[in-house]
């Protein structure tokens, strides 16, 4: 008989350290007392049906009728995402990556050019195996590679015709980052000057409206399509939703259903999405707000332990969730990430770290309903701690 404990030993021995730091910083991520944000996403099964079974009753009627292809509740949140975003209509889909390629593949049939404008960054380019070109025969061409929203002036004088503009709303891999309200006006402005639609990838579009000062049907209202996520920002189990025209909307669910977007029943992401908007979403603009006193914290703290090339970016945040730039190795910041949050309950840096250039490495930060309970000391006591746990000379 093998001994179980020789198996573990096996186990763990294969193991890659990649995979054996991965283990560690969800064990200690699952341990913590004190977080920035725990999205639902990292917490357990059980956790995550008791929230929804709290949530439930008090946004949608339990004793109505489950959906069966996209009738029922389904239909309900695709009216509430419409009238919040101030739209003729809206489709849900069960994926942003779906949904997006829908509304372009739609907008190309009605412009005949199936060219997209879009940065290089954006997330079909950098996050989706180039499935604009293989699925759906659009072709994306970048107007820039800048670590900001491209500008007018770009889109004027870009040297070929397009029929779409998609423009990231924030730009996640430049640090979630946004236009002024002036620059992103101008940039439609631009497009339509080009005889090209404007479709925003609105993924994290709920939590904008700090940074704009206009709600969310005005800043959607600048589009001829939005797309929204109902998981990045209001916690739910997926899902996500296309909103334009009725005519577009329209043309968009014969699409989902030709793309196998037509799922018997989604009641369970359906009424998490209809629990997000209810939660969550008034409560954004307060995390977006903290995250400018968290971003400020981590600045003065790094300054105070006299680590050099620290950056914070956006140096006030545009949304709550921003970056933060060391000059160390990937692998060297995650341990001691892990291990304050092994030793001390507090994990200050839960993300992985990437490597942006050599010695030099950033990582997400993300400030939600946890990290409101952090003051800026709170936050300051974090670092010294933190970096206390960097190697020296």
């Amino acid at each position: 008989m093998t001994d179980t404990a020789d198996t573990n030993d096996g186990q763990q021995a294969e193991q890659s350290p990649r995979e054996r730091m991965r283990e560690r910083r969800r064990a200690a991520f699952a341990k913590a007392e004190r977080v920035l944000s725990r999205p639902g996403f990292q917490r357990t099964i059980r956790e995550r049906l008791a929230a929804l079974q709290e949530a439930a009753p008090e946004v949608y009627d339990l004793d109505r009728h489950a959906d069966i292809y996209g009738d029922g509740i389904v239909a309900d949140l695709e009216e509430r995402v419409a009238a919040l975003l101030g739209t003729e209509a809206a489709a849900f889909f069960p994926t942003g990556t779906m949904a997006q390629q829908v509304a372009l593949r739609c907008w190309a049939g009605r412009t005949g050019n199936r060219a997209v404008a879009l940065h290089a960054l954006a997330h079909p380019e950098v996050h989706e195996r180039h499935a604009f070109s293989q699925v759906s025969g659009l072709r994306p061409v970048r107007v820039t590679s800048e670590p900001r929203l491209p500008t007018a002036a770009e889109i004027r004088d870009f040297d070929e015709p397009f029929g779409a503009l998609m423009l990231e709303l924030p730009l996640r891999d430049a640090g979630f980052v946004l236009p002024t309200w002036e620059e992103l006006t101008e940039v439609v402005e631009a497009a339509r000057e080009c005889d090209a639609v404007v479709h925003f990838d609105g993924a994290r579009l709920w939590e904008c409206t700090v940074h704009f000062g206009r709600p969310l049907e005005e800043i959607a209202g600048l589009a001829d399509s939005v797309y929204v996520s109902f998981y990045k920002s209001l916690d739910g189990f997926g899902g996500a939703a296309l909103a334009g025209p009725q005519t577009l909307v329209d043309e968009a669910k014969t699409w989902r259903h030709r793309y196998g977007g037509m799922v018997f029943q989604q009641f369970p992401t359906a009424l998490s999405a209809l629990a997000g908007l209810e939660r969550e979403l008034p409560r954004l603009p307060d995390y977006v707000r903290h995250a400018r006193v968290v971003a400020a914290a981590l600045r003065e703290g790094f300054a105070a332990a006299g680590v050099p090339s620290v950056r914070v970016h956006p140096g006030e945040p545009h949304t709550h969730d921003f970056q933060v730039w060391l000059p160390y190795e990937p692998d060297v910041l995650m341990e001691a990430a892990v291990r304050q949050a092994e030793e001390t309950g507090t994990f200050l840096f839960a993300n992985p770290w990437d490597r942006g250039a050599p010695g030099l490495s950033f990582t997400e930060v993300a400030v939600r309903s946890q990290g409101l309970q952090w003051t800026a000391d709170d936050v300051r006591a974090a670092v010294a701690d933190f970096v206390e746990r960097l190697p020296t000379g």
